[in-house]
């Protein structure tokens, strides 16, 4: 290869990982091309092959012309005039053991991510290797068939461009894939442990003294022993294998090849941790059980390897972006301009509205319409025109320029060009009207830019990508497919992630199409990624004037008497003294960063370079979570700022970050293309951990179904995260979307039968076994909502329908064989027709609450049962066992007339738990569990609280169900809320806890600590919850859509509140419940009485 290369062993070689390629006095650069045969057959070695020579300014395109050229000349190919089509052959490079494609054949070749070396004559020099595109085999139409299946969605038809953003994002996700897959350690990728590193609850911590009751099992032998807790999962294993008469390897290798499995259950014991770091183990002590063990040999567990052969990665520098000097015009000939640097443009943004037509005018038409142009950064309309009204018909025509108060040059990465179509009541003026940008609106609050008077509904709506994924400005004519857009109520109208999307509306035959020109160039206008060659923005060098040692940030480029300042003058930030850049983040700068960013001109480059030279000075780790997490949301557009929060991210254990990863998936919504940092890390964390990639399958797969605006997005990130999860975990994920298809089936036929609330009859269970027999379910899936619980086979004659109008199924599967003895079915309430998101979110609420408890050595007994959405309202809720509803208690001690006995729930619980431990334990979990989900509820909002969606288990445990209205928002009848108390403390609650007729009791005192206790600590992590539900606003559920659906959350938590006042206040809550228990009881009649819901 030297040889071929030409080196000079006198001279160094350029480094391998030279990110951007040094200049050198002729400016060119040398390619090996092995070119294929005439026979497209791969070049041999001893082949000879083509040495092409280019300036550096040269693009990729203008290699292929060359070397088109040149195999002409040399007639080594039978037609050289296909090198120029990228669809057939592709140019391959070979770098640190790794097959990279050059993709983009408008790239510069100087930015080319090549290992490069010097030749004699001291070019840099490079091997490229040309191929032809290999042709597709029926192996691999099949795997990407399933792929589409399993995505929910088929990315190869929709026809799309190579270098459009969804092929392209196709092919840069490889290197992330690829990168995780060389480094995955398959032992520990198949045998990840559920572990927590919590401590034991106060209450608990005496089990760490006492021994635990543990059998294990290898082949036909069994083991009973009782060990301390402190033990380890290798020390289990020695004792296992010492136990054997017979030893054919020594134990440090027959322990390599075997891990410990919980018999039944998916989940290891292993690594360095003592049992009770275990969350099963912690389960068995808690609940006094034995722990059941298989040793289990690692050549038995399900094949994880990667079948399918990846495409190769694309150069990691791909894109046009370049320096704004390599950019700029001065001092170059025509011949020699490739790119224009978007800074250079000093005109201002305009758009020639050419009209739009719609193949079928809606039932409800207005008489006039007007077309409002925006530009959007993030959640805001930093300006927008509107286009003179015109009488609506199947084709309208403006013909006319829109022009913006805003400069080309100015228009930051990620900007949007957005178009509505509004109902207009009045003629109005023939003029086009300006909104200013001083008048700007948070679409995060809900309201859109001021539009002038007359202009009322939203009919439709479209956007524009201004600068796309690969830093190229928008030109020339376009047409968008525009979205109806949904009723909203009042004047203002909410925009959720989705009325920011990019996607177009893919029915294209029915759909409003707009119409519209944007500037044309001469060649690719190209946004520049700094203003110095190196990529090292130079630092500012003075402080901005409203900064100072007692400011809790300096503003920049904006004046202090303003949040938001579009027209500010560019001024800098910080000084090059790193003494005053260490000064800035011990200020407790740090926590107040969104606020600084805020406060941000996003349309002075100038003033972007100085925030990105600051960011690129900042640790990750000085972040705190809650703010990481915050700069994640819709507010901040600017790549850079998000990346510093992904870097944040990265720190994070695998539990944390299953703890956030329903908000991460949401928040992929706001970000401006596809491919991003963000995207980048849950795929590789996906990759690395089986229990991260489970929950992201099915978090992404339920958007691609439910989500049509950003369909395409979920559908990529998932396809790369499925090419490298490996065999094992696509079977599966086959298995679990063949059940959740059929079963969807099933409910659609049941819900044709029975298509009323209360019209089901005693033949409806046989009904449903005979559709059920029909379906050839599998024999063991892993269940959606957990995947440490394994179904069998269904048990037909468990299953049944349950009353009510969505007609919810009732289903029953036996649990697998094991070693173990036996254990309850597994029971799954199937849903089809109900949104099941705002359930995901309370219940995710619950477990980030009961980790925050549990921080505080606090254990309230919460059950966050296992709920997940599959699909468009589709989902899956897991039965827990041995539970009944207040209501089924209270008919059970009496009818009706049981919602006004104070001790129908405690003569209950007596009859459960007749034995003084028992009841004692009985007692103890009841007072602790209703603690816990008063604090909870009262903190979330959660209303309609009735008898029939709160629970209790045999053992006294108390749980809350069915979360349809959160926030405060509650419910009503007949005009009249049902909703007087603050939270759910009924006296026959007060009864059980011993507080009869006024008197206090030991129990309820330990209950208002508990309260106080739980509710402080809540508020301690305000920011975190707050965040948490803020990132979930893009998900457009009802009861959270806009920003002052937050305000509950606020005013529950006592933000402003001192400690003191916080405690004082969560006692006036339970003042009031006791107060008013006789509402809620009245209620709770009048709902045992009528059946209502």
């Amino acid at each position: 290869m030297e040889a071929k290369l030409g080196l000079d062993h006198q001279n160094n070689q350029v480094s391998r990982k030279t990110s951007r390629p040094l200049v050198f006095p002729d400016h060119s650069l040398v390619f090996i091309c092995e070119l294929p045969s005439k026979e497209d057959q791969t070049a041999e070695e001893g082949q000879e092959s083509i040495k092409v020579k280019l300036p550096a300014q040269c693009n990729v395109y203008q290699l292929r012309l060359r070397l088109c050229m040149l195999a002409q000349v040399t007639s080594q190919m039978s037609d050289p005039l296909e090198l120029l089509d990228p669809e057939k052959y592709r140019l391959l490079y070979t770098k640190e053991g790794n097959q990279y494609e050059i993709y983009d054949d408008s790239q510069i070749v100087r930015t080319l991510d090549l290992p490069w070396v010097l030749n004699a004559a001291g070019h840099r020099t490079a091997l490229v290797k040309v191929s032809p595109q290999p042709e597709v085999s029926e192996e691999e139409k099949s795997y990407h068939h399933v792929l589409a299946e399993l995505i929910g969605f088929d990315l190869d038809s929709t026809h799309a461009n190579r270098l459009d953003e969804l092929n392209f994002t196709r092919r840069k996700f490889a290197s992330p894939r690829q990168e995780e897959i060389r480094k995955r350690d398959l032992r520990a990728y198949a045998t990840e442990p559920w572990t927590t590193s919590a401590p034991l609850p106060k209450d608990q911590q005496v089990l760490l003294a006492r021994k635990l009751s543990v059998t294990l099992y290898y082949g036909s032998r069994n083991l009973r022993i009782q060990v301390v807790v402190q033990e380890t999962p290798d020390g289990l294993k020695k004792i296992m294998w010492e136990s054997m008469s017979k030893h054919t390897k020594y134990f440090k290798s027959w322990s390599a090849d075997h891990v410990l499995k919980v018999c039944g259950r998916e989940e290891f014991l292993c690594g360095d941790f003592p049992l009770w770091h275990f969350v099963w183990v912690r389960h068995c002590m808690k609940n006094t059980q034995d722990l059941h063990l298989s040793v289990v040999a690692m050549g038995s567990l399900p094949d994880d390897t990667v079948k399918i052969k990846d495409w190769p990665m694309v150069d990691s520098l791909t894109g046009l972006s370049s320096s704004h000097e390599e950019l700029s015009l001065e001092g170059k000939e025509v011949d020699e301009i490739l790119m224009i640097s978007l800074w250079d443009c000093d005109r201002k943004f305009r758009v020639k509205l050419l009209g739009f037509d719609i193949p079928d005018l809606p039932g409800k038409i207005p008489q006039l319409v007007h077309v409002e142009a925006s530009i959007i950064y993030g959640s805001k309309v930093v300006s927008s025109v509107s286009s003179s009204p015109k009488a609506i018909a199947d084709e309208v025509l403006w013909n006319s320029w829109l022009e913006f108060d805003i400069l080309l040059r100015d228009l930051p990465r990620g900007a949007k060009l957005g178009f509505t179509i509004n109902e207009s009541t009045q003629h109005g003026s023939t003029k086009e009207s300006k909104s200013p940008t001083k008048e700007l609106k948070s679409l995060s609050s809900g309201k859109a830019a001021d539009i002038p008077k007359g202009k009322q509904k939203v009919l439709y709506f479209a956007n524009l990508q201004l600068i796309d994924h690969r830093s190229v400005l928008s030109q020339g004519p376009h047409t968008l497919h525009m979205w109806p857009f949904s009723e909203q109520e009042g004047e203002g109208c909410t925009y959720e992630a989705d009325k920011l999307s990019t996607a177009t509306n893919p029915d294209v035959a029915k759909s409003m199409a707009i119409t519209f020109l944007l500037d044309r160039y001469n060649f690719p206008v190209v946004l520049p990624h700094s203003t110095t060659y190196n990529d090292t923005p130079s630092p500012p060098s003075t402080l901005s004037p409203t900064s100072s040692p007692s400011s809790p940030l300096p503003m920049f480029g904006s004046s202090p008497s303003s949040p938001v300042s579009m027209g500010s003058p560019t001024t800098s930030l910080l000084s090059t003294d790193k003494s005053r850049l260490r000064n800035i983040r011990q200020q407790s700068y740090t926590s107040n960063l969104p606020q600084f960013l805020r406060t941000v001109d996003w349309l002075k480059p100038s003033v972007v370079q100085d925030v990105h030279w600051l960011l690129s000075h900042w640790e990750p780790q000085d972040l705190e979570l809650p703010v990481a997490l915050e700069l994640l949301s819709v507010d901040y557009a600017d790549e850079k700022v998000r990346e510093l929060a992904v870097q944040r991210l990265e720190t994070l254990t695998n539990e944390e970050v299953l703890r956030y990863l329903l908000q991460l998936v949401q928040t992929l919504k706001v970000e401006p293309y596809h491919d991003s940092s963000l995207a980048r890390f849950l795929i590789r964390r996906a990759l690395r951990s089986k229990r991260i990639g489970h929950y992201f399958f099915w978090y992404l797969r339920s958007e691609v179904a439910a989500c049509p605006f950003f369909r395409q997005r979920m559908a990529v990130i998932l396809e790369s995260y499925l090419l490298g999860c490996g065999q094992a975990m696509l079977s599966e994920f086959q298995r679990q979307v063949h059940v959740v298809t059929s079963l969807s089936d099933v409910a659609i036929r049941m819900k044709q039968f029975f298509p009323e609330k209360n019209d089901l009859t005693p033949a409806a269970p046989q009904l449903l076994q005979e559709f059920l027999q029909e379906y050839n379910l599998p024999s063991d899936f892993q269940v959606p909502f957990d995947p440490r619980i394994r179904a069998g086979s269904i048990l037909l004659d468990r299953c049944k329908v349950m009353a009510s109008k969505k007609k919810p199924l009732w289903l029953e599967f036996s649990c697998v064989a094991s070693q173990a003895p036996p254990t309850p079915p597994v029971g799954i309430i199937f849903k089809h027709g109900d949104d099941l998101r705002q359930d995901m979110l309370v219940i995710q609420t619950l477990m980030l609450m009961d980790s925050i408890w549990q921080e505080k050595s606090m254990d309230l007994n919460l059950v966050p049962y296992g709920c997940i959405s599959t699909g468009y309202n589709i989902g899956m809720i897991e039965i827990v066992r041995d539970a009944f509803t207040i209501a089924g208690v209270q008919k059970s001690q009496g009818g009706t007339v049981a919602a006004f006995k104070n001790d129908a729930l405690y003569k209950w619980i007596e009859s459960r738990c007749p034995l003084d431990e028992k009841h004692y334990h009985a007692m103890e979990k009841f007072v602790t569990s209703c603690a816990g989900y008063c604090v909870a509820t009262y903190v979330l909002g959660i209303g309609d609280r009735h008898n029939d969606n709160i629970m209790i288990t045999d053992q006294g445990n108390l749980f809350h169900i069915d979360f349809g209205h959160i926030l405060g928002n509650t419910k009503s009848f007949l005009g009249v809320s049902r909703e007087r108390v603050p939270f759910v403390l009924t006296p026959d609650f007060l009864y059980v806890m011993g507080k009869v007729k006024g008197q206090t009791s030991l129990c309820f005192q330990r209950f208002k600590e508990i309260c106080i206790q739980a509710y402080l600590s809540l508020r301690s992590q305000s920011r975190l919850l707050l965040t948490l539900f803020s990132l979930m606003l893009p998900t457009g559920i009802p009861e959270l859509s806009t920003a002052q659906d937050m305000r509950y959350l606020r005013m529950a938590l006592q933000e402003d509140c001192s400690e003191v006042e916080a405690r004082q206040h969560f006692l006036q809550q339970i003042n009031e419940c006791e107060k008013l228990g006789w509402t809620v009881q009245a209620n709770w009649w009048i709902h045992l009485l009528v059946g209502m819901k």
